[in-house]
Parts: C-alpha cells; structure tokens; sequence
C-alpha cells in the first residue's frame, strides 16, 4: 500500500462492509502530511476521503482542516500522487483512511505515505483520586508573570486540572466543567477589595471525548491569554494588584484538601496529562524521578491507561438504525446506553410486546425523555422525564421492563415507573435510533426523526454490545452508522451568531436567536433600526426620539437620538449629555482648574460615526465672563480650553477654524476691545459674552471643559455646553454616474471573510453591467445586472459557484432607481430586488466557511474592464459602511460625481415612502407602498367610522414563495418567531374601549392593538397558541382625549419597539402573560373615531380599501366616511368627532370613492399581492359572522349588520378554529 509500489496497492472486496485502510505506526508520532495514489495498473482509485486517527484503534476522532472540512481531495488516475500538508499537526500512532468517493469507472484503491517526525512526552495518569503537588521552596510565591501549558484526554467532563491560592484571597483554578475549560484567577486581597480581582473564561468545547487536546495560559500582570486547541481569548483581570500569590504549593489534577478556606469544590481530574509545564518546570518529569519538590497524593502512574468505550454515530435523521436480537426465552426486558446529541427531537428506542400487539417508544422530544406504552392504535400511557438533554452531553438512560411495571431514569435522577395492565412479554428484537424502511408497514414508523447522535455504552439484559460484532455483520442489523467514533462537533465554536446573538445548534446545522440584540437575520447581522434622523424622515416620521443605527450592520450598537424634523426638507439629530444646564465658575486657576466631563447618551464611537455619516454638526457653548479671561493676554497662553472627542485640547471658542485661537466675536469682526480675540480677554468687570457655536466636525463633541481664571477678586465664569447637533446624511444620496464601459471605481479589498450584506440603488439604460466585484485567488464575489430583468448575485467561498438570481416581470434598464440588497454568511446567501420576493439558498452544512479574497474592490466594472456598468449607482453600502463614490469619482476618468435626474436629489420630491419615478419633462410620485396620497404622498388618508361599521381587506399568499422549507424547522428548534412587522398609524377617538387595529393570521397568531377602559394604550401579541398572549402598555395616559395620536411600532422575533406621538422609543421583551377578556372587549366595542395613514410594513391596507371598493378582496360593513382628521389635526386639536363623522365637504363616502377608482386600482392592488412575502390580517374590529357562512362571504363579500352576542362571535373570531383554514389572511378595517 506505499506510494509507487507496483504490483500492488489496498482495494476491499466489494462485499466488504469495512472499508478501510488502517495504518499501524507502531507509536506516537508527530504526523505533519499525507499523500495518496491509486492502485497500480488498474482502473481504481479514490476521489475523496476522510482521514481519522487513534491512540488505541479503537476510540478515533476525525481529522478536519481549516472550516471544518472533514474531507479530503484525492486522485483524477492511479498513478498521479496527491499531497496534502496538514493544517495542524497530530500526534497519533494509529491512521485510517476512509474512502467517500472513489473512481466512476473502477472501485476503490489506495497507496499511500504518512509524513511526520518522532513525538516523546512525559505522561501521567489520574484516576480521578489523585494528584501531583508541586512546593515551593518558600512559604509563598508571588509572581507578575506566568505559563502554564498541558495536554490532557479525558472521558469525563468535569474535574480540577491545576489549582493555586493564596491565604490573601489570590487563586488559579483550571478545570473541565461539562466538557469545557473553565480558568478562574483572582489577583486582589479578597478582604480589601472583594471580588473586583475576580475573572473566569470559558474556552473549548467535548473536551471529554477520550482524545488529546493543548491548553496554553499566558499571564503578564493583568493580561491573560488562554488558548484551547488553537483558540484564544484575551482577557484583563480587574482589581489594583497584578500579582499572583499563592502560599506553599500548586496542585495538578485536584485539589487535595477540599476544606482549605476559598477552595473550589470540584471533582478531581480522571484521565492522562502529558508535557505539564509551569513556568518552564517540567511536573511529571520532576515526579517520574521522585524529586522533592513534588509530592504525589493518591496513586498517579506514568503511562495513560486507555478506557475501551466505544461509540456508534448514527449518520441520518431519516434511515439510521441499529436492530439487536433478544434472547427467545427472555420474559424482561432492561435496556441502558449513553447517548450525547445537539438534536432535540429523535427517537431512541423501540420494543415490541405481546407478539407485537403492544409497542414501547422512547422519543427525544424537546429535549425530554417520553416513554410511550401504545396498548392500540387509540390507548397509550406515557412517562416524560429530564431536561435539556440535547445540550451535547453524555447521558445514561435506563429502561426496565417487568411483569406488570416498566421504570425509566435518566443519569442520576430516581426512575418513574408506569403500571401495565398484562405481564410485558418482549418480543424477538430492539430497535436503538430508528426504524428499518421494510417494517414501515408494520407500524415501525420514525414518529418524528430518528436519531442522530453518538451512542455508547450499550447493554442489553445485562449483556453488553460488542459494536465490533455489529459492524462485521455478525450480530444484529444496522444502516447509517459510523462505528468507533463520536461525530458531534460543536457548530457554535466559535460563535458565528453576531452582535451578541445566542447560538444553538442541532447536529447538521446552528441556529442563532437575536432577541435583544437590536439585529435580524440567520446570524444576527443586520440592524434593525434605521442608519440616521434622514432615514426616519423619509419613512414619513414626525419629531421625535428614535433608536438609530449609523453603522448598520457594523460593530457598534444602536443608539437613542431626538430627531427634530422641522421641515419638508430638513432633520436635526440631536444628542444630549449628562450637563446641559448653566454651569457657574469661581476660585479656579491654572494649578487648581474646573473641570467639568461630559457623558453623552450614546458611545464615543457611536457619536465619531454618527458625525461622519452627518452633513454638518455644530455645538453651542454659551460662556459669560467677568474680570475672567480665555486667554493670557501677555504671551496668548489658554487660560481655559475644552478637549475634543479624541481627548485633544482645543482653543478656539467658536466656528469651523480650528486652527485659530479666538472666539466667535473675532470672526464676525466686532468684539468690544479690537485688540483682542476674545470679549472676555478685555477683562472687564462688567458681564461679557463669548458664545459661540463649534462647528467642526472632527472635533465634536465637546467631551471635557476647564476653565482657569476664575481666582482673582470679582473673577466669575457662566457656561452651558450644548446638546450636539448634527443634520442630514451625506450617505443617502452618495452617487456616482459611469458613462465609459471600461471605467470604475476602486476600493480596498472586502473585508468579508464570514458575512457581508452589499445594498445598493441604480439607474440605467444599459442591458447589463456589473454592479460590484471582488476577486481572490479561487474565491470571489460579484454583484450584477445580468439581463435587462435579472439581477444575479455570486460568488464562491471554495465550495463552487453559488448563484442567486431574481428576475422581475418588468425590465429593470428602464431609467428608474432600484434597490438590490445581497448578502452572504454562514449560514445562507440571499438576494433582494425592490420588493419582489426574496431568494435565498442554504449554506452547505459541511464546506469551506471563509471567503478569502486578495485584490482591490471594483464598483462599476471589473478586474478585466468587460462588462462595465454604464448608469448611476447611489448609496453603496457594504456591511453598514457606505463608500464615499462621490469622493472617488473626482478622480477617475469616465466617472463622475452625482447623478442627473429630478430623482437623484436628497430633496425629497416623494415623502412617506413614496418612490420617485423619472418622466421625460419632470418626475410623478408612485404612492402605493405609502399609507399616504396626494401627488408628493403627503396627503392624509382618513377615514371616520361610525358604530357598527367596519372594512374586511383580504390578502392571498403568493402561489409560490422563493424559500426552502427547511427553514420553518429551524425557528422551531431556535423557539424564536422570527417574523417582523412594521406599523404606523394615527388616530382620533373619545371612546374606551376601543379596537384600533388587529393583525390576524390562520397560524392562530394575532396581534392587537387596543385602548382599555382607562383610556391607554394596550398592545397584545400572541405568537404562540399554545400559551397566553404577551401585553405591553407603552403609555399610561388616556390617549381617547380627542385629539389626533401617532402610532408607531416595530416587532423583530420577540422584541418590540413603540412610539407614541412624540415619547421616547421604548422596547420590549416579550415574558409576561395576560388573558384575551380585555381585547374581546375592545373588539365587541367597535371604533368609533378617525384613523389615518395605516402602514403595515410596505403596504398601506386602509388606502387600499378605500380605493377599492369594487375589489373582491375589499368587504364594507356599515357606513364609512373618507375623512381628513390628519390634516386637520395639525390645525385644530380640539375639534370634535362629529365634525370628522360629517358628510359635508371634508367628508366622501366610500362608495363614491371606491366606484370611480376601483377599475384602475383594482390592477395596482394586485401586483401588490403578488409581491406579498407573507399575508396578514389587520383590522379595526373584528366581523361577527357565521362560520357556516365564512366561504359563501369571502366569494360575495357581503356582512350581516345583526350578529346576536358579539362577544362570542368575536371569541370564535380569535379562536380561529378551522376558520381560516385556507390560503387566505385578511386585514380587518
């Protein structure tokens, strides 16, 4: 089997079920490198193939290089040798060559080499009563520098490796803990200053799987550096000291004396350490010698004894099975095993009783145990016992099953037991993991998956199972298993989920829930929030506080801002600090200064990127003097200066010129004394002023100010530093126009390794071009126009081309701005094109992970010059930084800054959501993504319901949606509902209770938004019909006071976040239950009021409704009246209902309305369905109707005005029961 041997070469027999070639390296060695050949002369050869090793040949772990790539490439004909150099160096005696694919024409045949060098380590062992204690030559040892370094292999996943304290209160603990690597120190006296020392990491992860792993612990002072297997975590310890001391001794794997004050109580180590070193001492050699120094507790030997626990891996959560026989006379039945798996639904274990009348399941369901006796198709009884018991560990379970009682435990829990009616008579057989395919017509059905896990351990009627008997096919029955090897990896090492988002996994695949991060998305990438106070006021907001995120999907988190939008046109950011009121000085000098910090309401990083994405910002500093002055006026020395966000001092006192020492006087040329720069410098004993507004923008904010001439008689300063404040968004309207095919814009390369996001908007005429491209040396990525409908996303990480494709039923090249948004990570790759549908593909649950790129980034064109972008390009923003292409234009040939058009301005010529669309002689606004109307979309939609009346609006679900269905069982397993909803509206009303709008679908989910008796408003969600709704009240005042609200909610999985009117933003988590009794109240009151400009996301359902009438899809109960109590509102506060309720000249009835417009709007309504990624069904009240009736209704659209006891009907309404069983959602209005 050695490379280039003729005559020869490894190939099983076909009939073989053990198909591999094992490799006997006679001891430990330090292996580097592999390398294959087929068999000589013959058509025989493997493609591809997995690589494991062992130290026993009988425990092996699989070999995986950089992202997790478990196999490896092998050979295209028998003769040619492929080498592979090993990411990382194992240290093994025994290697397996495992082949996954092999030659199409031939069979399997390898030759093969092993490339590495002599290992030699000093090993013990502990039996988990036993250490070696390392003393000291002195009392104590206080050290500011220390390296411990090891390699252990253990089957149990909790014990103390190395322990040290000092009678002070210092310590040093490392240990396993469930299979993870915990170090604890603490460097402070825990007297003086308790616990603020303290600091704990947790690093590693199935660290008790029997095989070796490195641990290296760096410490300098403060810092710490820990490393597992190649991973690394730098931490500070906190407290003042920076040494360790600790008294008499150091213990290596456990602690001796566990009544020792401030010890950790742990289990002591139970496996094999080698090449322990402290500080350069080697421990087990010094004990192999019997040195002094080390005193052994307990019996530790130096050769690693080796535990013969065998797993099995059941491959598939579809057809893996083990089948074992029984012993024909057996009239009990006991079962035990270990099983540790990521998955949380599975079956376990099947028995047939009774000559096969009677069955016992054992499921894994959510994580629990459930035993089931089924007596028939219709009895059964059950025991569910444990927890969490899909969180990777081992577990031993135990069945018995005797005469007339069957008992089941689980680790160290007391079994529970189930009484059975007859005396259980097992049957020939037991099934572990699954069921075969050719008794799925004898009932054995997989209820929910099979098993997909490590198992180990296996005893049958005290019997244990030789898995070596199994795999030759001399006992028992099997399919889908891997034996002598645990296959469990930890896909949440490291953690992919960004932004702080948890990670959970099950075996193929991890699962990232983002709730209270503020980010969405398969890993928590991209925010939520809006990127500026611009933004907002696009969307149609008012004034108000709002969460903004400047760097989108960037590292830093959202903050809280007010944005002031004073105008069609214009917003202010504002950002408060912590002193914003008048500040007066005295007695302070140059020696004894005043100082005053100031703490802003968001990050200094937060606020750096909030200023640069700004347009301009400014901040006013009021500053009132008397005999005090800014400035020495002898030689110019600052008497007071304030520091800037990067903590430099700064003199001047007012306007853009940082340059300059004077105050905002000497720039408008009439300070009181014209010799100096500063009013205050004149030194009068008269009150002065030198006010000016900072207008420089990377100074700001002011974060420190001292002022130091305040000590003289009658000396005496007054200062107030204002709040920041920054206007518009120099990012939104970013453009560039390519008019030369071979012209682009270059960047620096992506850094995009695990995820990036690109959006991006473009106009043109052009067939095709590329948007964005970046090239690697086999990776790349790229954005593009395909076609004249087809934009196109791909890009390869090593797996091979991945190609996302949206197609629009329109041409794309027609002069108008769209939006695309691709993005990329780990887990998927999608692809959005203006609001037509998403597509998306699955990453690969095996493959490369990283995208390696090395040249610069090309916008407009490529590496190659073909294929250039010929049009605009405006707002290119990749993974929350948008690129300056205006900047770059400047000073590139073929590319100029800006784009021409009526569109391409930051004049907002459409508000509220309104798209702008380019005409040959001006532009017309396309308002039917936005609740409002009216050339601009700025136009109130209103409407007044009376009692009784109301308006059904129906959505269908798209025939087809672009998603894999996977995708549902995924926020199953995470148990976060992973839906978003965006709604907007306002409202006026003098009654309580009220329904304002409710958000139904035929899930059984609603939503509902409703005011109480009290008058305040209430949000109810019920996302899950299992359980009570959530309630969250964001205000407590009585908003049924008559005047006009606005109403403003965002839902992303289960946080919320609401505004009313001009409040400040505030979230939820959902948590806390409540019952249906105040909603069916509401909703059996009815409205009565006004509501106005009603979006849902990016549709505008009241709008709609009102506009088609005529529309199957639109069904009016009582009589409704088109209002204008919006704009109103904004003139008159006090005016009353019945002056909106009147069908004079403010008011038209929606009949009219919906008869003139109903044939042209009826064809816009309907692309606006087929757009629709997910129906809903919002209403103001809902309709007490029939269920007999519900089919005949929804094909007639008419109501019945009597509906005896409302309260019921509305009851049925929420209950949904088989109400909503087809393919239609409704909006209620």
């Amino acid at each position: 089997g050695k490379l280039n041997t003729g005559g020869g070469g490894w190939a099983p027999e076909r009939t073989d079920r053990l198909r591999w070639l094992q490799v006997d390296l006679r001891e430990r060695v330090e292996v580097t490198a592999v390398a294959t050949q087929g068999r000589f002369g013959s058509p025989d050869w493997v493609t591809s193939y997995m690589l494991l090793y062992s130290d026993t040949g009988r425990a092996w772990k699989q070999f995986r290089q950089e992202d997790n790539i478990g196999t490896f490439s092998g050979n295209i004909n028998s003769d040619g040798i492929v080498h592979h150099k090993l990411s990382h160096s194992i240290r093994t005696r025994f290697l397996r060559f495992l082949p996954v694919d092999w030659s199409p024409g031939g069979w399997m045949g390898l030759r093969v080499e092993v490339y590495g060098c002599a290992y030699k380590s000093d090993v013990a062992d502990f039996n988990g009563r036993s250490s070696l204690l390392y003393r000291f030559n002195q009392k104590s040892t206080s050290t500011v520098k220390d390296v411990i370094s090891l390699r252990f292999k253990s089957q149990r996943g909790d014990g103390v490796l190395v322990h040290g304290e000092g009678q002070r209160g210092d310590y040093i603990t490392l240990e396993l803990h469930k299979g993870r690597l915990a170090l604890h120190i603490n460097l402070d006296d825990v007297k003086m200053h308790p616990s603020s020392g303290h600091v704990s990491v947790f690093l590693g992860s199935l660290l008790d799987d029997q095989h070796w792993h490195s641990v290296l612990i760096e410490r300098f002072n403060k810092q710490i550096n820990f490393t597992v297997d190649r991973l690394t975590k730098h931490v500070r310890t906190g407290g003042l000291d920076d040494s360790l001391e600790v008294d008499y001794e150091l213990s290596f794997g456990g602690i001796p004396l566990p009544g020792k004050p401030g010890t950790f109580l742990r289990k002591n180590f139970h496996g094999c350490m080698e090449n322990l070193y402290y500080n350069g001492v080697n421990i087990i050699d010094l004990a192999k010698r019997r040195k002094p120094q080390i005193y052994s507790v307990g019996n530790v030997t130096f050769t690693c004894s080796e535990p013969q626990l065998v797993s099995a891996t059941f491959l598939s959560s579809s057809s893996s099975f083990l089948s074992l026989p029984l012993d024909a006379a057996t009239e009990t039945l006991s079962v035990t095993f270990q099983f540790r798996t990521w998955n949380r639904e599975g079956m376990l274990l099947s028995a047939w009783l009774r000559r096969e009348s009677e069955r016992l399941l054992l499921l894994l369901v959510h994580g629990q145990l459930r035993l089931t006796h089924h007596r028939s198709a219709l009895q059964s009884s059950d025991i569910v016992i444990g927890q969490a018991l899909s969180d990777g560990q081992w577990h031993t379970v135990s069945i018995s099953v005797g005469g007339f009682q069957v008992s089941l435990s689980v680790d160290d829990e007391p079994p529970s037991t189930m009484q059975l009616k007859d005396i259980a008579q097992p049957e020939r057989s037991v099934l572990i993991g699954g069921c075969p395919s050719v008794l799925t017509n004898q009932g054995c059905r997989n209820p929910t998956l099979a098993y997909q896990g490590c198992m180990r351990s296996v005893i049958i009627n005290n019997q244990p199972i030789n898995f070596n008997l199994v795999q030759q096919g001399l006992l028992g029955n099997y399919s889908k298993l891997q034996f002598d090897i645990c296959g469990i990896r930890d896909r949440c090492l490291p953690n992919y989920c960004e932004h702080d988002g948890e990670c959970s996994q099950s075996w193929n695949t991890l699962f990232c829930d983002c709730s209270g991060t503020g980010y969405t998305g398969a890993t928590c990438h991209n925010s939520i929030f809006e990127p500026s106070c611009e933004a907002h006021r696009l969307t149609g907001s008012a004034s108000g506080f709002f969460s903004i995120d400047p760097d989108g999907s960037g590292p830093l988190k959202s903050t809280v801002v007010y944005c002031n939008i004073t105008g069609e046109t214009s917003v202010w950011t504002v950002v408060n600090h912590n002193s914003t009121e008048m500040v007066r000085v005295q007695g302070s000098s140059l020696q004894k200064p005043h100082v005053m910090k100031f703490n802003y309401s968001t990050s200094l990083e937060q606020l750096r990127t909030l200023v640069g994405r700004s347009e301009q910002c400014q901040q006013e500093v009021v500053y009132l003097c008397r005999k005090s002055r800014l400035f020495n006026t002898w030689d110019g020395t600052p008497l007071s200066w304030w520091l800037d966000r990067a903590g430099e001092r700064r003199t001047y006192w007012g306007g853009f010129l940082p340059g300059v020492q004077q105050c905002a006087c000497s720039l408008d040329e009439n300070c009181i004394d014209m010799n100096h720069f500063c009013n205050c410098d004149a030194d009068h004993s008269s009150w002065e002023n030198d006010t000016g507004v900072l207008s420089y923008k990377e100074h700001l904010p002011v974060t420190e100010i001292l002022v130091g001439d305040t000590n003289r008689s009658g000396s005496e300063a007054i200062y107030r530093v204002g709040s920041l404040h920054c206007y518009g968004d120099r990012f939104l309207w970013n453009a560039a126009s390519f008019y030369q095919e071979s012209s682009y814009l270059h960047f620096p390369m992506l850094q995009a390794e695990l995820s990036i996001d690109i959006s991006l908007y473009f106009k043109t005429t052009a067939p095709s071009g590329v948007f964005l491209e970046n090239l690697g040396a086999k990776d790349f990525i790229r954005v593009e126009l395909s076609a004249p409908s087809v934009v196109t996303f791909t890009f390869d990480v090593g797996n091979g081309p991945v190609v996302l494709m949206v197609k629009s039923h329109l041409p794309l090249n027609d002069k108008q701005w769209h939006y695309v948004r691709a993005e990329r990570n780990v887990k998927e790759a999608s692809l959005q094109v203006d609001q037509l549908p998403l597509r998306f593909l699955e990453a690969p649950s095996e493959g490369h992970t990283h995208l390696q790129l090395n040249s610069q980034l090309f916008i407009g064109g490529t590496a190659s010059r073909q294929r250039g972008f010929l049009g605009c390009i405006r707002s290119l923003s990749i993974n929350g930084m948008t690129l300056d292409l205006e900047e770059r234009a400047k000073m590139t040939p073929g590319v100029s800054s800006g784009c021409p058009g009526h569109c391409s301005s930051q004049n907002s010529l459409c508000h509220n959501r309104g798209k702008c669309i380019e005409k040959s002689s001006g532009y017309v606004c396309d308002c039917t993504h936005s609740a409002y109307g009216g050339p601009n979309c700025k136009k109130e939609v209103s409407m007044s319901f009376e009692s009784g009346s109301s308006v059904t609006y129906t959505f269908q679900e798209p025939f087809s949606v672009m998603r894999n269905h996977s995708r549902q069982s995924s926020a199953i397993f995470a148990q976060s509902s992973n839906s978003r909803e965006s709604i907007a509206f306002s409202f006026l009303t003098t009654q309580t209770p009220a329904m304002l709008l409710t958000v139904n679908t035929y899930h059984q989910q609603y939503m509902a938004i409703i005011l109480a008796h009290n008058g305040s408003l209430q949000i109810w969600y019920r996302l899950n019909r299992e359980k009570e709704p959530d309630i969250f009240t964001p205000t407590s005042l009585n908003l049924a006071n008559g005047e006009l609200h606005r109403v403003q909610i965002h839902r992303e999985g289960r946080d919320m976040y609401v505004q009313v009117s001009s409040e400040k933003v505030k979230k939820k988590k959902f948590g806390r239950a409540g019952v249906d009794e105040e909603v069916l109240q509401a909703g059996s009151r009815g409205f009565i009021g006004c509501l106005s400009s009603v979006q849902f996301n990016h549709l505008a359902p009241l709008k709609a409704a009102i506009l088609n009438r005529g529309s199957s899809l639109v069904s009016v109960l009582g009589n409704l009246v088109e209002s204008n109590c919006g704009e109103l509102a904004d003139k008159s506060s006090s005016r009353s209902l019945s002056d909106h309720a009147d069908t004079g000249s403010r008011g038209k009835k929606l009949t009219n309305a919906a008869q003139s417009d109903s044939a042209v709007i009826g064809g816009l309504i309907a692309a606006v369905v087929l757009i629709t990624l997910c129906a809903v069904a919002v209403m103001t009240r809902f309709l007490y109707r029939h269920r007999n009736e519900r089919t005949q209704q929804m094909a007639s659209v008419k109501e019945k005005d009597h509906q005896p006891r409302p309260e019921l009907r509305y009851r049925a309404e929420l209950d949904l029961h088989g109400a909503m069983r087809d393919s239609r959602k409704e909006y209620f209005i």
